[in-house]
């Protein structure tokens, strides 16, 4: 599924401690999710960090290898390196027929809301990028943060000259998901990191 192009003009929002954001929601249908999921971390798991990025804490965890396994059941996906996994709720849940799932917890656990995301630092330009998944109720259920143009990518030490080659994954997900084939100039708008 791809986003239709009227609905490709960014949406600002703006984190608790007001830093902006310009989000691209995307489709959250168990097929389209599965899709991106497993593209990020079969094609894209060296390049990317993920975990949960909430007021107070950031998980930015890499894999040191591909996964091992990536399925769903019951709704869930789950994607293993070996014993290190993880399980992120992105389709119908209905439990075990001995106790099914009530239809409210079902939803508040499935993805409600997905999106790839910029992040605005304070010279007014993209500092980070990264896709977000939501649950239900709105609470955060991964962020996968995606290769940065002002970071080196083994030790994210800040680089003298941006490295546009690294917005590639990005330029790759606007043109899957919305049809953009060409890069934002926006994207590249900035001469150095300004962290927000």
């Amino acid at each position: 599924m791809t986003v239709a192009p009227h609905e490709v003009t960014p949406k600002r929002t703006y984190e608790p401690d007001g830093t902006p954001l310009d989000v691209f929601p995307l489709p959250t249908d168990q097929t389209s999710l599965e899709e991106l999921l497993r593209d990020l971390f079969q094609n894209h798991w060296q390049e990317i960090a993920f975990g949960i990025l909430i007021q107070g804490a950031a998980w930015e965890m890499k894999a040191d290898r591909a996964p091992t396994r990536i399925g769903t059941l019951d709704g869930y996906l789950t994607v293993a390196f070996g014993v290190p996994h993880f399980h992120i709720c992105i389709g119908e849940h209905k439990g075990p027929r001995s106790r099914p799932t009530p239809p409210e917890v079902a939803r508040h656990r499935r993805t409600a809301r997905a999106e790839i995301y910029r992040r605005i630092g304070r010279s007014c330009a993209p500092m980070s990028w990264g896709v977000q998944l939501f649950n239900g109720a709105g609470e955060q259920q991964i962020t996968v943060l995606l290769p940065n143009p002002f970071l080196h990518p083994d030790t994210d030490k800040i680089l003298k000259e941006p490295d546009w080659s690294r917005l590639a994954l990005w330029d790759k997900l606007r043109s899957r998901w919305f049809g953009l084939h060409e890069p934002d100039p926006v994207d590249r708008s900035a001469s150095r990191f300004a962290h927000a």
